[in-house]
């Protein structure tokens, strides 16, 4: 069988949790998966490509983990006996380890759990059965989209602002502040619709995935209610779909936001 050829490479134990790579300054990714066969052929082809692994079959394994060595993503099963990889992801965006991307794997092609694990914070998804070279690709992908913010987006409870261009958005009063610190009210679709695109930008998000995490349904062929929505928070924004500054159209795809976000502490 072909992944007998993967497990003759070199990994160092790491007692009751999983393996690590040899070398030093590689990226660290942490593979969550129940079946032992398919965690030790990622781990194996990960680490053959240049990355550090660590293995876990559960959550409790994940969080020691995470606990004694911060890695720079996590590929997450959906389907973990106990808990699951939503609820999993879930808590990592309610605690300390919430800036940590996650990768989850489905075992249905279902866009249903691809949408919740989307919705519960997942920063991209693979149904199985995959081929490991795809996974590498999407892990180098997401670590990319990371990078690309700035060194101080952590996020932070301590700092409720996220800025972007000539605006701020309160997170915890949910309006927007503009450059003279006047505030602009917001409805809770817009909110919800704006506070995704921050979380999310430089990422094409289609219709059907804003939808989704702005209201947890899907569209239909005819359901241009999410266009209506961009073009409300496009207002509020003072953008134009014409030249627009802040939320792009990509013609048959969906809609990026293209300024860059950072946290700010408050008041200027």
């Amino acid at each position: 069988m072909y992944l007998n050829r993967l497990y003759t490479l070199g990994y160092k134990s790491v007692p009751g949790i999983g393996y690590h790579g040899f070398m030093e300054n590689q990226d660290h990714i942490l593979i969550v998966d129940d079946d032992r066969d398919i965690r030790e052929l990622i781990g194996a082809y990960l680490q053959k490509n240049g990355l550090r692994t660590s293995l876990a079959a559960n959550g409790r394994q994940m969080r020691a983990v995470i606990e004694e060595d911060t890695p720079d993503l996590i590929v997450l099963d959906l389907m973990l006996p106990g808990e699951d990889g939503l609820a999993l992801c879930r808590d990592l965006r309610a605690g300390k380890h919430k800036a940590i991307p996650v990768l989850m794997l489905t075992a249905r092609n279902d866009e249903t759990d691809r949408i919740i694990g989307l919705e519960m914070g997942a920063d991209d998804y693979l149904p199985k059965p995959f081929a490991v070279r795809e996974l590498l690709a999407r892990i180098n992908a997401v670590l990319r989209r990371t990078r690309m913010l700035p060194p101080n987006m952590q996020v932070n409870e301590s700092v409720p602002m996220l800025a972007f261009g000539d605006w701020r958005l309160d997170t915890v009063a949910r309006h927007l502040l503009d450059a003279d610190g006047t505030q602009v009210a917001l409805s809770g679709a817009e909110y919800r619709l704006l506070r995704v695109f921050l979380d999310h930008p430089q990422r094409v998000l289609t219709r059907d995935q804003l939808l989704n995490l702005t209201q947890g349904r899907n569209a239909d062929q005819f359901d241009r209610s999410i266009d209506l929505l961009v073009s409300r928070v496009r207002q509020r924004l003072r953008d134009t779909a014409r030249e627009p500054r802040y939320i792009k159209t990509l013609r048959s795809e969906g809609y990026v936001f293209s300024a860059a976000v950072t946290l700010s502490a408050g008041e200027p």
